[in-house]
Formats: structure tokens, C-alpha cells, sequence
């Protein structure tokens, strides 16, 4: 009985180990449902990936007390090593490269080729993103040590079910836009002034509290619709 009884740890590990390779086959299938070739879909992923850990700064508010800051927070790897944790007056905004510059990069050029190829579906559009947006500033919380923190799975949720109503035919361009745009607006850009009520060392646009939100919810979105 002992062996069948480790079965199911087996099993939880291998799941584990695939777990990367199915998050990459999925990434890769919305890029082609986004009109990017294989090569240009696996640059985009891998620029996404690599690029999550490089946040450029562009602004440093001054607190009035210190707080303790852990210098993986920003990574979404706060509390592993306690005692590199230092005093700081200070919290630096910055940008995340693979959370913000490169999706809203992609969301960008989504939204020419759709005013290109069928500029009807631009109202549809602009309500999708209207709505995701709304959505994700409901839900986004500040919170000490990350910054905004927002729910994963809801915003790509609604953004493939606005896409879907408003514009079928182009579902997976408008959910990818919706997708990225809400997060990003919603949850970081329209929160930005609540950052300074939290004790973070850095408040990162697009960065560990909003990532999975923002790539998720783009690359979910567009993969679903």
C-alpha cells in the first residue's frame, strides 16, 4: 500500500515540472491568435519573462518615518530572507519592462492593426477597456511590502466576456487590449497616489503586486477569446 500511497505526491510533481511547459504553449498560442509569427510570439514571451525583473525608476517619494523594506518585494519574493530587510525613508515609483512596457507595447500595436483592418470594432473596443478598467480599480488593494496587489483571474475573465459580447469577430485583439489596459490603468496608474500610504520599498507599475494581473489577463484573454 505504501508505494500507491505515494502516487499522488508523484504526480503533484510532475504536474510541476509541466507546469512551465503548458503556461509557455498557451503564451505562444495567443501570440499567433494576436498575429505574431511563432518567432516573434517566443521573442515577446521570453522579453516578458526576462524583462519582469527589471524595474526602471522614475520617481522617489520621501516618507516621514522609516520602514523596514525587503529588497525581493518588488519581485514578488518578500519575506524568504527576513534579515536582509533594511530601514528606508523612501519609495521608489518605477516601471516594470516585462509588466507594462512590453505588453502595453503589444496592446499598442493591436489596437493600429485593428483601426487598420476593421476600425468598427474601435468602439467596441474603447468600452471593453472602459469596463476591465473600472473592474480592476474596484478590486486592486494597496498593500505593505508589494504595493497594489490585484486578483489574477478576474480581470482576463472580463475581459474575454466584454470581448466576446461587444466584438466576436475580432475577440482575441480586443480581449488582449482590455486585458492589459484595465490592470494597468485600473489597478496601477488610478492607484498610483495610494502607494504612499503603504510601507513599500518600491512601487513597481506592472510590477509583482499587478504582473500576473496584466500578463495574465492579456495573454489568458486573447488565448480564451
Amino acid at each position: 500500500m505504501r508505494p500507491l500511497g505515494c502516487l499522488p505526491l508523484l504526480l503533484f510533481f510532475l504536474l510541476l515540472a509541466l507546469l512551465p511547459f503548458v503556461f509557455a504553449q498557451v503564451f505562444l498560442i495567443a501570440m499567433v491568435k494576436l498575429r505574431l509569427t511563432p518567432e516573434a510570439g517566443l521573442l515577446v514571451v521570453m522579453g516578458i519573462f526576462f524583462g519582469s525583473v527589471i524595474n526602471i525608476p522614475i520617481k522617489r517619494v520621501v516618507r516621514d518615518q522609516e520602514f523596514l523594506v525587503d529588497p525581493f518585494s518588488a519581485f514578488g519574493l518578500s519575506g524568504l530572507w527576513p534579515r536582509l530587510q533594511r530601514a528606508q525613508r523612501e519609495t521608489i515609483i518605477a516601471i516594470n519592462v516585462g509588466g507594462c512596457i512590453i505588453p502595453t507595447g503589444l496592446a499598442l500595436y493591436e489596437v493600429g492593426h485593428l483601426m487598420a483592418s476593421n476600425s468598427t470594432s474601435f468602439p467596441a473596443l474603447v468600452l471593453a477597456v472602459s469596463i476591465n478598467v473600472g473592474i480592476c480599480y474596484w478590486m486592486a488593494k494597496p498593500v505593505e511590502g508589494i504595493g497594489i496587489a490585484l486578483p489574477a483571474f478576474v480581470p482576463p475573465m472580463a475581459a474575454v466576456s466584454a470581448a466576446l459580447l461587444l466584438a466576436p469577430n475580432e475577440a482575441p485583439a480586443v480581449a488582449f487590449v482590455a486585458g492589459v489596459m484595465g490592470p494597468l490603468i485600473g489597478a496601477d496608474l488610478f492607484h498610483l497616489r495610494d502607494i504612499s500610504r503603504v510601507a513599500t520599498g518600491m512601487g513597481s507599475i506592472g510590477g509583482a503586486g499587478t504582473f500576473d494581473g496584466i500578463v495574465l489577463s492579456g495573454i489568458l484573454a486573447a488565448y480564451l477569446a
